[in-house]
């Protein structure tokens, strides 16, 4: 099937499990616009509220798009926090009102002394000054960690973790940790059918992004093939010339896209020998690391959790379910990984997508899928194969400490560790971001300087996936850019 990591799966009769992705904001406005998405059977479905976090007391904070609501739960915690997150919140759509135009821009080059690039740093560098105040807050933002800036601008410890969740997910860091206030931010800058700040379902699972996506590609002519693993990128003196796929079979062209990550680019499809040799050490030195381990459940009822109890859908099986109490808690998780441990007290995002949409599971059955961190790629003893299942009864374990019903209501469960991501999915490291998101890793110096513009040294070969600016999530941005530079080649 065509997707990737964005695919869904009846991987149980009559559970459409949106296997890898599992929400969708950062999905292009323009791409839904241009490609004319909806006529292909996209549908977005906004989440509200969009986050619910339980606490081990009892008590509960519920956050989403109507910001009175959120006030008032907030309040609950601290009213000094109450009147502080609008202002928050505020500051990061300023920010974002500077970074998002970068989003389909391709990044220039910095080293090049190209007039054009020149003219592309002055016009950013007008822009940031135009920040004004905000300035220093936005490169601590690209730049610095999450939790002093949560520290800073909030006393309460619930609403500070719920934010910090975000700092986390798919990164091998603590949210004390320099970049991930970048994580942070990257998952705030989106939208949900023209509403800023919302994440939502794709209806029948997240694979209908990409299979609108291929019935946009086809009605403009495209040939789509599957089950065609390529096994080599052609090319004759530093000039791709086409792919030759597993069967045996060459596909020639002057051009071809790749959508996988540069270590599987040129040092699996490609013989790096014919390569620069500090071009292939740069390839090499690429942070794939990553924590994250995803399962996916089917169940007979829905999670009854003990500060909200009920087994009828409520709000608070809308959206995103936070399970980490206290950001030492989020650090002690990360403590664990950092020695190649999987955590002893995971941090888990859970969503339950068959409440907002019936389509993705059997009529009194429900589906749910669980994110969890941290899971590192590397293990100091044994395998993830020997050790994911015992991992994932932990998490379970930790989920039914909110809802004790969990247990028996599941039905079946698929377990995906950081290694099953890199066989299943191609994703090297289990890396979600097809590379870390981190400073040294983002705008002009993804995925390597003096390569961002999505070009590469093999003429006529371009890269479009989340490896390139501006990174990982179901965004279509790289594509876009990466699409973008190569009509400008041909027109040349």
């Amino acid at each position: 099937m065509v997707g990737g990591a964005c695919v869904t799966e009846e991987v149980w009769p009559g559970f459409r499990v949106s296997t890898a992705a599992y929400v969708n904001s950062l999905l292009r406005p323009e791409i839904i616009r241009d490609l004319g998405l909806a006529r292909h059977g996209l549908t977005l479905l906004p989440r509200d509220p969009s986050s619910f976090t339980p606490f081990p007391d009892g008590r509960s904070l519920l956050m989403g798009p109507d910001r009175d609501f959120t006030r008032q739960q907030v309040a609950k915690f601290s009213a000094r926090d109450a009147a502080a997150l609008p202002q928050y919140e505020a500051m990061l759509e300023r920010i974002a009102a500077f970074v998002e135009p970068t989003l389909l821009e391709t990044p220039p080059n910095p080293w090049s002394l190209r007039p054009r690039d020149l003219v592309h740093l002055g016009k950013l560098a007008w822009r940031f000054s135009r920040l004004g105040k905000d300035g220093p807050r936005a490169l601590e933002i690209l730049a610095g960690a999450a939790r002093p800036i949560l520290d800073r601008w909030f006393e309460s410890e619930q609403l500070k973790v719920t934010l910090a969740t975000d700092a986390i997910i798919g990164a091998m860091a603590s949210p004390s940790m320099p970049g991930t206030a970048y994580v942070l931010f990257h998952h705030v800058m989106g939208e949900t059918n023209g509403v800023r700040g919302v994440w939502g379902y794709a209806r029948g699972g997240m694979g209908s992004i990409s299979e609108a996506l291929a019935a946009a590609a086809r009605a403009h002519g495209a040939e789509i093939r599957v089950s065609s693993p390529v096994a080599k990128i052609l090319t004759h003196r530093d000039q791709v010339t086409g792919v030759a796929l597993e069967d045996g079979a060459e596909l020639r062209a002057p051009r071809v896209v790749s959508s996988t990550d540069l270590g599987v680019t040129f040092l699996k499809l490609l013989d790096p020998a014919g390569l620069d040799a500090e071009f292939v050490a740069a390839v090499k030195g690429i942070d794939y690391a990553s924590a994250s381990l995803k399962i996916n459940v089917a169940l007979s009822e829905l999670p009854n959790f003990t500060c909200l109890p009920g087994a009828a859908p409520g709000p608070h099986h809308r959206g995103t379910i936070h399970i980490g109490p206290t950001l030492d808690y989020i650090e002690q998780a990360y403590d664990d990984a950092k020695y190649g441990r999987p955590s002893a007290s995971p941090v888990l995002e859970c969503t339950i997508p068959s409440v907002v949409d019936p389509t993705v599971a059997p009529p009194g059955k429900h589906l749910m899928s669980m994110f969890v961190q941290y899971a590192p790629y590397a293990l100091r003893d044994g395998g993830w194969d020997d050790r994911k299942e015992a991992f994932a009864d932990r998490c379970i374990d930790v989920l039914a400490e909110y809802a004790p019903n969990v247990k028996r209501a599941i039905i079946h469960r698929q377990v995906l560790s950081p290694l099953d991501l890199e066989r299943r999915f191609g994703l090297t490291g289990g890396n979600i971001f097809q590379g870390a998101m981190t400073l040294n890793q983002l705008f002009f110096q993804r995925p390597l300087p003096g390569y961002a513009d999505y070009r590469t040294p093999i003429r006529g070969l371009y890269l479009c996936g989340a490896a390139t600016h501006p990174g990982g999530g179901v965004m279509g941005a790289c594509g876009y850019n990466a699409a973008r530079e190569i009509l400008r080649d041909g027109r040349r």
